[in-house]
C-alpha cells in the first residue's frame, strides 16, 4: 500500500524542481542569435576540421557547403579515423575541385582515446599556423555560404572564446519526430534557452556539430586532448574553457547551418542518449541534480495526470495542481523548440509522450559504465571515459 506521505513529497519535489527549471528558462529567454553577415573579414583566417569515420554517404553535402565559404576559410582538413566505406576516395574527388581540402589519415585510433577527440586533436596539430580560428564541423552538417563570416562577426563582437551553434535539425521521419524533440527538451530544462555566453562551468552548453574556437584559448587548455576519454568531448572542452576563465557562447543561427544527425529514431535513441547526460570530470553534483529535474519536471507530469484520470482513488490536490502547471510549461516549451525543426513531421506535437522514457534513458546512460560507438567500446571510469579497441 502506498505510504500517505509519498505523493505529497513527490509533489513538493516537483514544485521545487519546477521552480528551478522555470527560473532557468525565464532568465535565459530573449538571448542573442547569430545573424547572417556577408561582409568580408579580410584579416581573419579559419581552419575547418571535419573528423570522419565511415561518413561517405553524408560527407558530400558538408564539403559542398564548406567549399562555398569565402576566403576566410583558409583550409578544410578532413581527418579520417580509418574509414572502410570509401570516404577517402570521395575526399580526394573534392580536393581536386578545391585546393583548401586536405585528407589527413588519423588511423589507427589509440586505445586510450575517444575516436572523435583524437581526430580533432590531429587536425588541430596539422592546422596551418596562420589560422587563428578553428571551426569543428561534423560530416552530417550542411553549412550555408555565409556561415564562417557570420560566426567571425559574432565572435568579434562578443569576444567569446567558443561559439557553439544550436543547429537546425532535419529529422528522418515520424518516429524521430517523437524521440528527438523529447531528448532535445532535456537540454532546455537543464541549461536553459540558447543565446548567451558564460564562464560558469555548470551552465555551459556546447554542440560539437558546429563550433568556432579561438585557437589561442583552445591550445591554452591543451586542445582536444583533454577530452580524449570523454563521451561528450564538445561539452568537456567547452567546460574546460569556462573553467580557465574564457567566455563560451551557445547561440541559435538564422538558417546558417542545419544537420541531419541520425537516419532513424532507433539510431537517435541508441546514440544520442549516450552523450546527453554530459557526465565528465566537470559535471559533479550539478549533473545529477539536472537529471533529477528532468525526471520530475519533464518526465512525470503527463503520466501522473493520465494515472489520476484512470484511478478511482483520490490524489492530493497539490499533486494535481503541480503536474497540471508543469504540463502547461512543457507545452509552452514544445511551441518554443519548434523553430529548431524547419520541416518537422506532425508527430513532433506528440513528443511529450516520450518524455518519461527519455528521462529514464538519460539515467541509464549516466549510470552505464560501458558504451559502444561504431564498433569501439567506450568505458566510463570515475566520471571519465577511456576507449578500448
Amino acid at each position: 500500500m502506498t505510504r500517505p506521505w509519498l505523493l505529497p513529497l513527490i509533489a513538493l519535489l516537483q514544485a521545487i524542481a519546477g521552480m528551478r527549471v522555470i527560473w532557468r528558462m525565464a532568465s535565459t529567454a530573449g538571448g542573442e542569435r547569430i545573424v547572417e553577415v556577408a561582409a568580408p573579414r579580410p584579416n581573419e583566417r579559419v581552419t575547418a576540421i571535419v573528423p570522419v569515420l565511415n561518413e561517405r554517404r553524408r560527407l558530400a553535402l558538408c564539403l559542398e557547403g564548406l567549399m562555398a565559404q569565402p576566403a576566410e576559410l583558409a583550409e578544410i582538413l578532413v581527418v579520417d579515423g580509418g574509414s572502410t566505406d570509401g570516404a577517402q576516395v570521395l575526399v580526394a574527388e573534392f580536393a581536386a575541385r578545391d585546393g583548401r581540402i586536405r585528407l589527413i589519415d588519423a588511423a589507427p585510433i589509440p586505445s586510450h582515446w575517444n575516436g572523435k577527440a583524437h581526430g580533432l586533436q590531429v587536425g588541430l596539430d596539422r592546422a596551418n599556423s596562420a589560422s587563428t580560428w578553428i571551426l569543428t564541423v561534423d560530416a552530417d552538417v550542411r553549412p550555408e555560404p555565409n556561415l564562417v563570416r557570420s560566426l567571425l562577426a559574432h565572435a568579434g563582437r562578443t569576444g567569446d572564446a567558443l561559439l557553439g551553434v544550436a543547429t537546425a535539425q532535419r529529422l528522418s521521419g515520424a518516429g524521430e519526430g517523437i524521440v528527438h524533440p523529447a531528448l532535445l527538451t532535456t537540454l532546455v530544462y537543464r541549461f536553459g534557452i540558447p543565446g548567451h555566453a558564460t564562464r560558469q562551468v555548470s551552465r555551459v552548453q556546447a554542440n560539437g556539430q558546429c563550433s568556432l574556437f579561438r585557437r589561442g584559448a583552445l591550445e591554452q587548455i591543451g586542445g582536444f586532448a583533454l577530452a580524449r576519454t570523454s563521451l561528450c568531448e564538445d561539452v568537456t572542452v567547452a567546460r574546460a574553457l569556462a573553467a580557465a576563465g574564457h567566455a563560451t557562447g551557445f547561440y541559435e543561427s538564422d538558417g546558417l547551418v542545419d544537420v541531419a544527425m541520425y537516419e532513424s529514431w532507433q539510431e537517435t535513441w541508441r546514440n544520442w542518449t549516450r552523450s546527453l547526460p554530459m557526465r565528465d570530470q566537470f559535471s559533479g553534483l550539478n549533473g545529477w541534480i539536472g537529471l533529477g529535474e528532468v525526471t520530475l519536471v519533464q518526465g512525470l507530469p503527463l503520466p501522473v495526470l493520465l494515472l489520476t484520470r484512470r484511478s478511482s482513488r483520490p490524489f492530493p490536490p497539490l499533486l494535481l495542481i503541480v503536474n497540471a502547471i508543469l504540463l502547461m510549461v512543457r507545452l509552452g516549451v514544445l511551441i518554443g523548440t519548434a523553430r529548431a525543426y524547419p520541416a518537422r513531421p506532425w508527430t513532433y506535437w506528440l513528443s511529450p509522450l516520450a518524455d518519461l522514457p527519455a528521462s529514464l534513458a538519460l539515467w541509464r546512460s549516466a549510470l552505464q559504465r560501458q558504451h559502444m560507438w561504431r564498433g569501439r567500446i567506450l568505458i566510463r571510469d570515475d566520471a571519465r571515459t577511456r576507449t578500448m579497441q
